[in-house]
C-alpha cells in the first residue's frame, strides 16, 4: 500500500467531503495545494474560473 497518495477536491464536493473520504480511506492530510485554473473569454480578457485544491495524504499507521 502507498505511504503517501494525493486527493483533489472535485468539483461537485466541498473540502470537508474530500477529508472525509481521505480519513475513510486511511490517510491525513499532511499538505495542501492551491492553483486557480483560469478561462479567457472572447475578448481576450482571463479571469480565475475557480481554485483546484489537492491534498496530499499520509497513510495512517
Amino acid at each position: 500500500m502507498k505511504k503517501q497518495q494525493k486527493f483533489q477536491v472535485a468539483e461537485n464536493e466541498t473540502i470537508q467531503d474530500c477529508l472525509q473520504r481521505m480519513r475513510e480511506q486511511g490517510y491525513m492530510p499532511v499538505k495542501r495545494f492551491e492553483k486557480p485554473v483560469y478561462k479567457e473569454d472572447n475578448n481576450g480578457k482571463i479571469e480565475v474560473l475557480r481554485q483546484e485544491i489537492e491534498f496530499v495524504g499520509k497513510l495512517i499507521e
